[in-house]
């Protein structure tokens, strides 16, 4: 038997009382119900996803589970609310750079007031894009990718970005504006995201296999972008 054994409810319904409540009293209050219902399962979740999944990872290594801290970053941002209404963790790959940002992660998942399960890469600053670029371009890497997000597509998971601004609106310069694959030469981030898990799945041990048979279908995906942008 794994470590999880699921979230404290299938609905979130601590996170939709935080996300009406984002002060500090309210918050310390219910921190023991987070640390209980939530964080640990995460953590949970993770590891047992983690043991699951590495051994697919036949040309890459894994890092272990990361979970995220709940308190926002407020410094940029014109919404000053201090909690994330979710609880947020990825399975990164082997980190070439301390930025956790640039990584491919074999899987990200948050899960509270929405909930996100996809892999990918999803920040890319310039060296990194660069490479990523030229991979796309390149005749045999970029078709390998294409096949790759092709056998995805028709297995439900759907192309994504963090951003709407990471996807440009014309063919970066350098590159033929015609060129077959320039949809994904526009792209400063790619990812997937799976489809829609069962209904009452997070407050049930079933959401590991469940992650289990996703994460290993995308794998080809993220040891190309591994490769890609090393």
């Amino acid at each position: 038997m794994g470590r999880f054994q699921g979230f404290a409810d299938a609905e979130g319904r601590f996170f939709k009382q935080l996300a009406r409540n984002q002060k500090r009293e309210w918050f310390q209050a219910h921190k023991e119900e987070f640390e209980i219902g939530w964080n640990q399962p995460m953590k949970d979740l993770l590891f047992d996803v983690h043991a699951a999944i590495d051994a697919t990872y036949a040309h890459c290594d894994l890092e272990e589970p990361k979970v995220f801290r709940i308190f926002r970053d407020v410094r940029f941002s014109k919404d000053k609310s201090p909690y994330k209404t979710h609880v947020a963790g990825c399975i990164p790959t082997r980190k070439r750079t301390a930025k956790i940002t640039n990584t491919p992660v074999a899987l990200y998942a948050h899960f509270g007031t929405g909930n996100v399960v996809a892999s990918g890469l999803y920040m890319m600053d310039p060296p990194v894009l660069a490479r990523f670029r030229g991979a796309v371009a390149d005749d045999a890497r970029g078709r390998e990718i294409a096949r790759i997000l092709a056998k995805l597509g028709k297995g439900g998971y759907a192309v994504d970005t963090m951003h709407d601004a990471d996807v440009l609106k014309r063919v970066p310069k350098g590159f033929d504006p015609e060129h077959p694959r320039g949809d994904l030469l526009k792209r400063k981030s790619l990812g997937v995201s799976f489809p829609k898990f069962p209904k009452g799945a997070l407050a049930s041990p079933k959401l590991v296999p469940w992650l289990v048979e996703h994460a290993k279908q995308v794998a080809p995906l993220v040891e190309w972008l591994v490769f890609a942008t090393a």
